[in-house]
């Protein structure tokens, strides 16, 4: 165990929200909004149709969800929100591809944490309703929380309360995960959960399993799981049994964001878990 965990304090200055005005992704700004109330980081919204500027009054509501948050009171002045080191920003694309209009962004402007909305279409998970098969050949290395439009997610959308109990880490040699197991630890530790359980996942045996480190968080305990077969479904199966609230996986980039549009590990996970899905690079990045 670690006694004096340098986890509590992540790194997380900005945060992307591509958006489409479905339910799923106002699940995934309340998502997103928490994050960045909790870390002080710019919350950018990237709104991928032209209809979004018309939307955005009634989509985002940012005042609105602090005031029903308890966080501002209705007759409280307009600078009350950027006095909250809040920063929230609207950018509207053109259309066309929504993996493109992100990616394009991500060029110029580096995020740490981005939070998407995944629809289940015809047994396949969607992003913003479009096949996750984009041709897209550059690697992102952002940490990006996805929220499958199955589940409210962990942010109570009626008071901004989080339930954030069972946190499922499936592990093995590679990719290395350690990154993985901090980012867990440091979720529970900002959004201040008194108690909970962290569950080490890992298919094989005890000679298998890679040597981790367990950052020592008060009120919450480690619980190890070992599976045998498939190991997408060891994960599915496991998160179903545990009850878990989230998923936490490290990547390697062959695994990571643009990956995970593709139908790698990440979207098989997704396709059949009913619970969000955080995924964290190998090395550093964000919530380090």
């Amino acid at each position: 165990m670690n006694p004096n965990p340098e986890y509590a304090f992540p790194v997380v200055n900005s945060i992307l929200l591509p958006a489409d005005f479905s339910a799923g992704s106002l699940t995934a700004f309340q998502h997103a909004l928490k994050a960045a109330i909790i870390t002080n980081a710019k919350l950018t919204i990237l709104h991928l149709s032209p209809e979004a500027a018309a939307a955005w009054t009634d989509f985002s509501g940012v005042r609105e969800t602090l005031e029903r948050w308890g966080l501002v009171s209705p007759d409280s002045p307009k600078d009350a929100v950027p006095e909250m080191g809040i920063d929230v920003r609207s950018i509207i694309t053109p259309g066309g591809s929504p993996a493109k209009a992100v990616l394009d962004h991500l060029e110029t402007n580096p995020t740490d944490l981005i939070v998407l909305s995944i629809q289940a279409h015809e047994g396949r998970a969607t992003w913003l309703r479009q096949p996750l098969i984009e041709p897209i050949a550059r690697k992102a290395e952002e940490a990006t929380l996805f929220l499958p439009d199955t589940t409210p997610g962990f942010v109570s959308a009626r008071d901004g309360s989080v339930s954030l109990e069972r946190i499922l880490i499936p592990i093995a040699a590679k990719p290395r995960p350690q990154s993985a197991l901090a980012a867990a630890a440091r979720l529970a530790v900002r959004l201040q959960r008194p108690h909970g359980t962290f569950i080490l996942m890992h298919v094989g045996d005890q000679s298998t399993m890679p040597a981790v480190q367990c950052p020592d968080v008060p009120g919450w305990e480690w619980k190890t799981v070992m599976r045998t077969g498939d190991v997408i479904q060891s994960i599915v199966d496991t998160a179903a049994q545990e009850s878990v609230d989230l998923i936490v996986m490290c990547t390697d980039g062959r695994n990571g964001f643009l990956d995970a549009l593709r139908g790698s590990h990440s979207e098989r996970v997704l396709r059949n878990v009913p619970c969000p899905l955080l995924t964290v690079p190998e090395e550093g990045g964000a919530l380090k």
